[in-house]
């Protein structure tokens, strides 16, 4: 009988831009209670407060008095990297087979590292907002709206509560086509009511939104578009939801952002906006938030929004490739070719995604190849400002290319540039299994062969597993060396047939899609090849 392989492959990572700053106003008006500041405490518990303001004399002229000015006082950069704690890994219980709940190092200011139930901050915020109020459709609107056949809800019953029928889908889908050729209007408009309207959140997103803006509207879209599939939809919205903890986001945030998010559909939807399509988009936005509601609150009663993770060691293997091994200030949970976002010290808010390049191992540390691209603030921050000591902080796991070690095909691994990084842990984790009697084929992909970086690693572990067999494959100019010439999704396409396998792709985008393409002619069904665009979702 054909032995059965799978076959691996996968992204890379990537950049933003920059933003203006608006200036101060002539004075500053006496600012009410905004709804993240911590609530009160009782004074038993206060120790004395210290004000975060002292106030600037400005020069005055001979005639007349000018005002007087407070700002921050803004402390001076700290002369020492923060030192993390060592880590404690609880062991995992006998009798259950679970790790024990998640214990914040951050008992006495929850909002650096923990948002959830019972986070007094959350608790204001959500009084003072009341968000189920605010989902509800505008009356003025809909009275204003043009008419159409919106169905009679029962006597007490709130319409948006109501789940999505086929005419909501049908609506929805109608509306979407007149907006998305105007999407970059249309998201600029969403961010200017949101922050108009609800400046407390601003802070939360980061100086420059030129990444941003396309990412929170479009995953909006794309959540509305895949309604009218569950299963998917819930996988997905779960994910972002638990990802979205990161960022500071509570439960209280999601019912601004739907009413910004209708407003700005009403805007450039046309003709196409009546009554009943506002509807069935707030129908949508309920299932949608309520989903990623409940997957943050269920994430945030065994795990933190972020992990503190300190740099212990920065090796720097070609001068735009650097292999970085992290401690993280608690046990974290992942496996094998997945993935997760980082943000760096210097460019706080902003966060892109790496994949692992090892398996979990006993002591916790976890490794990172990152490659410094054009303009890319956290990837060259990482590769040519990061050192021995940095912190940075680590968004959940997150990605579906994990393998099945109990049983299974054989695998074909593809990896281009770093993505060969979380080919590697695969490999690793495969090891670990004792590789449950298949055998492991990686195609290495570059340019050149100095960009071949992990080569000699992979020929090690080859050289000590019999089941493991590397190829190193060059794309560019030059001497060879051995190597397979040519681009890789061709060269293993010259190696098929690959039917019986499974396929896992890593590394950039379009090496991604030449290389799905090349499986598909060569007889691999569509289920039985995965991958994560991790350069499509945020690169830089």
């Amino acid at each position: 009988m054909k032995s059965r392989r799978t076959l691996l492959i996968r992204t890379g990572h990537g950049s933003a831009g920059a933003a203006s700053v608006p200036g101060l106003p002539e004075a500053e008006p006496a600012r009410p209670p905004m709804p993240l500041d911590p609530p009160d405490l009782p004074p038993a518990s206060v120790a004395e407060p210290v004000p975060l303001v002292e106030p600037v004399a400005v020069a005055e002229s001979a005639s007349v008095a000018a005002p007087v000015r407070t700002g921050p006082v803004v402390p001076p950069p700290p002369t020492e990297p923060p030192i993390v704690p060592a880590p404690s890994y609880p062991e995992t219980s006998s009798t259950t087979g679970t790790a024990p709940a998640f214990q914040s190092l951050f008992v006495d200011a929850p909002s650096l590292n923990w948002a959830g139930p019972g986070d007094s901050w959350s608790d204001a915020w959500a009084v003072q907002h009341q968000p189920a109020s605010q989902l509800q459709p505008q009356p003025q609107a809909l009275a204003a709206a043009p008419t159409a056949a919106v169905p009679a809800p029962a006597t007490g019953v709130d319409p948006t509560e109501l789940p999505l029928t086929a005419q909501d889908i049908a609506l929805i889908r109608d509306s979407l086509a007149l907006v998305e050729p105007v999407a970059d209007r249309a998201t600029a408009h969403f961010y200017a009511l949101l922050f108009l309207q609800h400046p407390e959140v601003r802070p939360l997103f980061p100086a420059a939104m030129d990444v941003q803006r396309d990412r929170l509207f479009r995953a909006l879209l794309a959540a509305a578009r895949g309604a009218e599939d569950p299963v998917a939809l819930r996988t997905r919205l779960s994910e972002l939801g638990r990802g979205h903890r990161r960022y500071g986001t509570l439960t209280g945030h999601y019912a601004p952002v739907g009413e910004c998010l209708v407003q700005a559909l009403a805007r450039y939807a046309g003709g196409r906006w009546d009554a009943a399509t506002e509807l069935a988009w707030r129908r949508a936005y309920r299932l949608i938030s309520t989903i990623m509601i409940e997957a943050a609150e269920e994430a945030a009663r065994t795990s933190p929004p972020w992990w503190q993770g300190e740099v212990v060691r920065h090796e720097q293997r070609t001068r735009d490739v650097a292999v970085l091994t992290v401690r993280p200030d608690q046990a974290y949970p992942f496996r094998a070719g997945q993935y997760c976002s980082l943000e760096t010290p210097w460019w706080p808010r902003v966060w892109r995604h790496y994949s692992f390049a090892s398996a979990p191992r006993p002591d916790g540390l976890l490794v990172f190849h990152v490659k410094a691209v054009q303009a890319g603030w956290v990837s060259n921050a990482l590769v040519r400002r990061a050192a021995p000591g940095d912190v940075l902080r680590l968004g959940p796991a997150a990605g579906g290319m994990t393998v099945d070690h109990a049983s299974g095909p054989d695998l074909l691994c593809l990896g281009g540039g770093t993505g060969i990084a979380p080919i590697r842990a695969l490999v690793e984790e495969a090891a670990e299994h004792g590789a449950s009697g298949r055998s492991v084929e990686v195609f290495y992909g570059a340019r050149s062969a100095a960009e071949l970086y992990d080569l000699d690693g992979l020929r090690e572990l080859a050289g000590r597993l019999p089941w493991l067999t590397v190829r190193p494959v060059l794309s560019g100019t030059g001497p060879a060396g051995g190597a397979l010439t040519g681009e890789l999704p061709e060269v293993v396409g010259r190696f098929g047939p690959w039917d019986g396998r499974e396929a896992v792709l890593s590394g950039p985008p379009a090496m991604v899609r030449r290389g799905v393409g090349v499986l598909l002619r060569a007889g691999l069904p569509a289920e039985r090849i995965r991958h994560d665009l991790v350069g499509e979702l945020a690169a830089g």
